[in-house]
């Protein structure tokens, strides 16, 4: 998953997001391409949501990133191929440096 607005492992473009903790405006030497089958672009909206949604009904406090990864996880679910199948997701960070942010005001 990246942003939407800074596309650099599919277009080589590297431009602003709000998605902070991932989308670097560079690609690590230590990527393995092959590792992936595909690159979800997420709008930079959808971690703040997806955030402020998995708090208020599970409980758990994530950051930006994280709720941008369960939303990239619930476009993979929702597909037709995926049906009764588990897909996990890491959530790569926490919430508590985002308590006085956006995110939860």
């Amino acid at each position: 998953m990246e942003p939407e607005t800074s596309p650099l492992l599919t277009s080589g473009f590297s431009g602003s997001h709000e998605i902070q903790g991932i989308g670097a405006n560079f690609v690590p030497m230590t990527l393995d391409q092959s590792a992936y089958d595909e690159i979800i672009d997420a709008p930079n909206d959808v971690g703040y949501a997806c955030a402020r949604e998995l708090a208020r009904t599970e409980g758990v406090l994530v950051g930006i990133s994280s709720g941008a990864a369960l939303w990239a996880a619930e476009q993979v679910a929702e597909r037709p191929e995926n049906s009764g199948k588990l897909i996990v997701v890491i959530l790569p960070d926490t919430g508590e440096r985002y308590l006085s942010t956006k995110i939860f005001a």
